[in-house]
C-alpha cells in the first residue's frame, strides 16, 4: 500500500490538531509536517517534499495563495488542495491560476477530506460543486469572451465533456450523462487538457469560463 504524504498548512493550532487526528486514523496517509503561515509551508514543502498539502487561504507573513504558486514552482509534483470557507471565496479563481489541483471547504465531512486527499494525490483535480458555484459567482465581473487557444479545435463532444466539467460533473457522472463508458470520457478529458493546453481539469473549467463557453450553454 502507498502512503501518501501530506503537510497541513494553516495558522490555527486547533484546525492543524483536528486535521492531523483525521488524517491519523487512516493507513494510507502520514501527516509528515505542519505550518502556521505560508512561508513556513513553502520551506516545509521543499524541505520534505510531500505528495499533497493541505493549504488555508487566510494565513499571516505570506496567504496561501502565493504559497500555492511557490510550492508548486519549489515542487513541481506536489499537489496543494485548498481549504477555504464561503467567506474568502474572493481569493478562488486566484488560487486557481497559481496552480492549486482542488479546494474543499473547511466544514466538509471527515470522509470527504480524505477522499479529496486521495484524488488529488492521483493527479486528478477536485473542485467541490459549492465551490464550483462560488467560482461561478465570482467571475462574471470578470471579461468574457477569451478564446483560449485550442478552444475552437475542440469537437462538439469533447465540448460538451468541458461543459460538463464545468458544471462540476465527475467523470462517472459525465458518462451517464452522455451514454458512453467512464475510459471513453477520460480519453475526452485527456484531449480537452491537451488542446487547451492547461494541466489540469481545473483550469480546464477557467477556461470553459472565461472563454463563455458555459454561458452558450446556459450557465452563468
Amino acid at each position: 500500500m502507498t502512503t501518501t504524504r501530506v503537510l497541513v498548512a494553516d495558522d490555527q493550532a486547533l484546525v492543524r490538531t483536528g486535521f492531523g487526528m483525521i488524517l491519523s486514523a487512516e493507513d494510507d496517509l502520514e501527516v509528515v509536517g505542519e505550518a502556521d503561515d505560508g512561508d513556513v509551508a513553502v520551506r516545509q514543502a521543499s524541505a520534505l517534499r510531500p505528495d499533497v498539502v493541505l493549504m488555508d487561504v487566510q494565513m499571516p507573513r505570506m496567504d496561501g495563495i502565493e504559497a500555492t504558486r511557490r510550492v508548486i514552482e519549489a515542487v513541481p509534483d506536489c499537489k496543494v488542495l485548498i481549504l477555504t470557507t464561503f467567506d474568502d471565496d474572493d481569493y478562488l479563481f486566484a488560487a486557481l491560476h497559481a496552480g492549486a489541483s482542488g479546494f474543499m471547504l473547511k466544514n466538509c465531512p471527515p470522509s470527504d477530506l480524505v477522499a479529496a486527499i486521495r484524488v488529488v494525490a492521483q493527479g486528478h483535480s477536485l473542485l467541490a460543486p459549492e465551490v464550483t458555484q462560488r467560482v461561478i459567482a465570482r467571475s462574471t465581473g470578470r471579461p468574457r469572451g477569451v478564446i483560449a487557444p485550442g478552444l475552437a479545435e475542440l469537437t462538439e463532444r469533447e465540448q460538451d465533456v468541458l461543459v460538463a466539467m464545468g458544471r462540476g460533473r465527475s467523470n462517472g457522472e459525465i458518462a451517464k450523462d452522455l451514454f458512453v463508458s467512464e475510459a471513453t470520457v477520460k480519453s475526452h478529458v485527456s484531449k480537452v487538457l491537451t488542446k487547451l493546453a492547461v494541466r489540469d481539469r481545473v483550469q480546464a473549467v477557467i477556461v470553459a469560463h472565461e472563454s463563455g463557453l458555459m454561458d452558450e450553454h446556459g450557465t452563468a
